[in-house]
């Protein structure tokens, strides 16, 4: 199109006059020209003057595929003196047979061929040179399917190269000539252009170079940032017709937040703060048996493991522990893992570390409060002798108290555990087998040994017992300023009924029970349930009660039985009114109260309330309980005469666990045993009877709340829909470690419904759209309900040195 202006209007005025000039479309026929208005096909197109063709018409476009095809075949050479290659163009449902039959039928001949399901690469390893031209020159000629295969370059993981140049030498194994010259040789691939810009330390902790606060500013814009993602996409989400709400429409006034953004929380502890450090196993880049952490991600190609060395993030314990098993490994016969190929023995180490009471509250010099110490060795046995594993467990154990005791000063260590897993992944299910090792001390008999397979921590003074594979927060000290903040947020008092989602070892629920009337824990890991009521037992903490089932199969029903169907509440109740505008209230006086202080000062005072409340309050949660459990509350309490209060007084003089080592571990066992057996979940998703008496007291409270902890994945769909539509659920406190899959809750649980409700139809492309474009849609098949409303939001600082931290946000209505 051009453009012209001219000038000579009436009265002198210029006026602006366009002259367009359209330039011939070649799409046309050659009948009518430039004017045919009508639709040809293909045929009937004509070249241009410089003989090239419409660049939208298929002929064109295919011209243009075939010369980047001939031109990228001029560009790839492949290197003769490699055997190793890869196979471009095959089918993503072939799997190694498959491509193996495909090589024999075209009369390939080959030493190694393997292909994994989903790709569309396979890996062939040839013999000799003439078996790889004849390779070269029959794929040329013969297609499968109609698509041409090439043959590329591979390069060998760096370890196997390794491997393979130390066997050719006749030694079996890698000189250290060889090593020292791998990378000087030529060795290429991943690993190796990662290694040369990023250490182990660059991988584990990203902001390590970062001074703390900078780190913390860092995060806390991370969060403002996600905070404006929630406004755009329920903006989004608002159905046509709908009053965009309000807190949306106010966001302009806060920089487009969906709340108020109140800062970030700082860990009271920096360096080697983690309580549990999963270490991989694996080799190196040099070639060595390493315990570590990964430079990278295997969809990267990168599969070197390197020393834990110079992570901040971990403790010294942890460290030490890793050093141990790492020179344990270079003398055992059983191989480690290897990820290519999905084989080995030795997969994972990993170290929990539990803190002393007296000490939980001191941040400084955090290795010195560690008291006990689980060892986790996650295996693979497929293949391997049953009678030799017994034996190299035998010396991993004997081999860890050893070196545990040489330390200076002595490593504590309490329990170790085998964990017997078969699959691709190191993320293990639940019931994975757990092999208890005896730990001997030195000079120790073998009858002496301990057997168990726990430890214990202690947040807010009480104390937790935790196996294996429950889930405890990996900061332990920041993990007490998480809770105390949501406890505030919720607005909790004596006629609250708190229901803890995803609860684990129910440490939320278990530290604000003084602070309710009642808590409903729902955890679908049936250890972490079994050491929900352990803790609760141990701590002489009666009003508590967990449910051991899928959050999505039991928050249905868990909710109408307490609270009653949500049609029958419809309309809310003026006593949930009145609370939610105390609630509002009580928020507007604590802003009063901490205005012009620092977070941190208003959190200490928060946790010195706390501790001179827990004992003035338990006597009345106490009484109050026994009409809630029943027989189990009298049941338990002759074996825990006061066990809370004393657990609480040992804040002072007194030590916790000496305080409840009185309570036999055996009963503990199985009354929370007992106590899963009479909370587990039928498979429809109702619960047994021994919640109808806790049911039948719910009706005292007035007051509702939800506080959530999911894992990374987020809520489950229908948790939100159960929580969103339930109208007694007034407000709810959300923790998550993953702040993006809490912007596609919050759109869920904030956005408005449409009284023309969609049916939630599946669709192919709902597979690439992301979390919040996934919550948008399900938006649309919202029952009518009233939305929730962002009130307010803060980061929690619980990993220092990494890009991740904890957020909790407020939501009422």
């Amino acid at each position: 199109m051009v453009e012209a202006k001219m000038a000579g209007g009436v009265n002198g005025d210029e006026v602006e006059v366009k002259v367009v000039t359209v330039l011939e479309m070649w799409k046309t026929c050659e009948a009518t020209g430039r004017g045919c208005r009508y639709a040809h096909t293909e045929e009937e197109l004509r070249p241009r003057p410089d003989g090239t063709w419409d660049p939208t018409s298929y002929r064109a476009k295919k011209l243009q595929r075939v010369s980047e095809e001939e031109a990228y075949e001029e560009e790839v050479t492949i290197d003769e003196t490699s055997l190793d290659k890869c196979l471009v163009g095959l089918s993503r449902l072939w799997v190694t047979d498959k491509l193996k039959a495909f090589l024999q039928e075209q009369g390939i001949s080959y030493a190694a061929a393997k292909k994994k399901k989903g790709m569309t690469v396979g890996f062939v390893t040839f013999e000799n040179i003439e078996q790889l031209t004849n390779a070269v020159e029959v794929l040329k000629e013969n297609r499968s399917g109609g698509k041409e295969m090439k043959i590329v370059d591979a390069n060998r993981r760096s370890h196997q190269k390794l491997r393979t140049e130390g066997t050719a030498s006749g030694n079996g194994a890698a000189t250290e000539n060889s090593i020292a010259a791998a990378p000087a040789d030529g060795t290429s691939g991943p690993e190796v252009a990662i290694a040369s810009i990023r250490t182990v330390r660059d991988a584990v902790t990203p902001l390590a170079h970062m001074t703390y606060k900078d780190q913390l500013e860092h995060k806390k814009n991370s969060v403002a940032q996600l905070l404006k993602k929630l406004t755009r996409n329920a903006k989004k989400a608002c159905p046509y017709g709908v009053p965009l709400p309000e807190w949306i429409s106010e966001s302009k006034q806060i920089g487009g937040l969906s709340c108020k953004l109140e800062g970030i929380l700082e860990s009271p502890v920096i360096d080697g703060y983690r309580n549990k450090c999963e270490f991989s196993v694996g080799h190196s880049l040099a070639g060595k048996k390493t315990v570590g952490f990964m430079l990278g991600n295997f969809r990267e190609g990168v599969t070197a493991v390197e020393e834990p060395v110079d992570c901040p993030n971990v403790s010294g314990i942890s460290s030490k522990y890793a050093f141990i098993f790492q020179d344990f490994l270079q003398l055992s016969t059983l191989p480690v893992w290897n990820r290519v190929d999905n084989s080995g023995f030795w997969r994972q180490f990993t170290v929990r570390e539990g803190r002393s009471p007296a000490q939980a509250v001191v941040a400084q010099d955090a290795e010195t409060q560690i008291s006990e110490v689980m060892i986790i060795v996650q295996v693979c046995s497929t293949g391997i002798d049953e009678l030799l594993m017994k034996d190299e467990f035998a010396k991993l154990s004997m081999t860890l108290v050893q070196g545990a005791a040489t330390c200076s000063p002595p490593l504590p260590l309490t329990t170790i555990v085998v964990q017997d897993h078969t699959g691709i992944s190191n993320v293990a299910a639940a019931d994975c087998p757990l092999i208890p090792l005896l730990v001997r001390k030195v000079g120790q008999s073998e009858e002496g040994a301990v057997d168990q397979t726990r430890i214990h921590d202690h947040i807010s003074n009480l104390r937790f017992s935790l196996s294996p594979t429950a889930f405890f927060q990996v900061n332990t000290l920041a993990a007490e300023r998480l809770y105390t903040l949501a406890g505030d947020w919720a607005s909790l008092n004596s006629d609250t009924l708190l229901f803890d989602v995803c609860c684990g070892t129910g440490t939320i629920g278990l530290t604000l029970a003084h602070r309710v009337g009642m808590v409903v824990g729902i955890e679908m890991n049936e250890a972490a349930v079994l050491d929900a009521q352990r803790n609760a037992l141990i701590n002489g903490i009666k009003n508590c009660s967990f449910v051991c089932g899928k959050a999505e199969n039991v928050m249905g029903s868990l909710l109408t039985e307490y609270l009653g169907s949500p049609q029958q509440h419809l309309v809310v109740s003026e006593s949930n009114s009145e609370v939610g505008a105390t609630g509002k209230n009580e928020d507007i006086v604590d802003g009063t109260k901490n205005n012009g202080e620092t977070m941190d000062s208003s959190m200490e005072k928060n946790d010195n309330g706390e501790s001179q409340q827990l004992g003035d309050k338990s006597d009345d949660h106490l009484s109050s309980s026994d009409e809630i459990n029943g027989d189990l509350g009298d049941r338990v309490s002759k074996q825990l005469e006061g066990g809370h209060d004393q657990s609480n007084v040992a804040n002072g003089n007194q030590n916790s666990e000496e305080a409840s080592s009185f309570i036999n571990e055996e009963s503990i066992a199985t009354k929370s045993a007992d106590c899963l057996e009479h909370t587990k979940t039928l498979g429809d998703g109702s619960s047994v009877s021994n919640n109808d008496t806790l049911a039948a007291t719910a009706c005292q409270f007035k007051n509702f709340v939800a506080i959530v902890d999911p894992p990374r994945a987020g809520l489950h769909p229908t948790v939100i829909k159960v929580l969103r539509t339930h109208p007694r659920i007034r407000r709810l406190v959300y923790i998550s470690c993953n702040p993006d899959t809490l912007v596609a809750n919050a759109i869920e649980l904030c956005t408005p419904t449409s009284e023309n409700r969609e049916k939630n139809k599946g669709h192919r492309a709902w597979r690439n759209m992301s979390s919040a474009g996934l919550a948008r849609q399900r938006t649309k098949s919202m029952p009518s309900s009233e939305p929730f409303v962002p009130k307010r939001a803060m980061a929690v600082d619980l990993f220092p040195h990494t890009s991740h931290c904890e957020m909790v946000m407020l939501f009422e209505r």
